[in-house]
């Protein structure tokens, strides 16, 4: 029970940090709320975290196999490390540009802003590489197993990680909106250092095995 309400909490965490930052989703739940009503954002909101869920259950499976399959493994790390260096790279220097950008967002209406919602989720298509990855992390840390209960808490906490953020960018977006610029560059910072635990964490893996 234990494990369980760890990772709960840790796959919560996560969804909730990745989906911070300013972006297609977030922005638009808030447009839809200022457009539309917050009943409009919400339910926006909603079809959004459902494609979540869905993802999170394809990146299980995708772990799972990848976990029955260590030679992949083994090949994946050793490109990671260059992607992770990438990113730490570009999301440093996105912060020290510090540009502020004007987040364009799609107009929802009330009748089909449910599936607008699962559509643009699912157009980000590095979800599923995130959470197949947290879910191998968390595997090697003993927080998940590949049991149904296991899987079942992992995807929940996806998704609601995911719709707290947006809900909070559904009701609260005109006091976000004056901090946007600064908490942009802040959250790139974060990120770049983010990915460098990220870099750190996989060479350990590699030179320890």
């Amino acid at each position: 029970m234990t494990h369980l309400l760890i990772l709960f909490f840790a796959t919560f965490s996560a969804a909730f940090m990745a989906t911070v930052p300013p972006g297609l989703l977030n922005m638009n739940a808030a447009k839809t709320s200022v457009e539309k009503g917050k009943l409009n954002g919400i339910i926006f909101s909603l079809g959004v975290s459902t494609m979540i869920l869905i993802q999170a259950l394809i990146a299980v499976y995708i772990s799972k196999f990848l976990y029955k399959n260590p030679e992949v493994i083994d090949w994946l790390l050793k490109v990671a490390i260059g992607v992770f260096a990438f990113f730490a790279i570009y999301f440093f220097l996105s912060a020290k540009k510090h540009k502020k950008k004007v987040m364009k967002a799609m107009k929802v209406s009330k009748r089909n802003s449910f599936f607008k919602g699962m559509l643009l989720a699912a157009v980000n298509l590095l979800t599923i590489p995130y959470y197949s990855s947290l879910n191998a992390m968390w595997n090697k840390a003993g927080w998940i197993k590949f049991e149904a209960k296991d899987i079942v808490v992992f995807v929940l906490a996806a998704g609601l990680g995911t719709f707290a953020v947006l809900y909070l960018y559904t009701f609260y977006f005109n006091k976000l909106e004056t901090k946007t610029n600064r908490f942009s560059k802040n959250s790139n910072y974060i990120l770049s250092a983010l990915m460098l635990v990220l870099l750190m964490i996989t060479l350990i893996r590699i030179f320890y095995k």
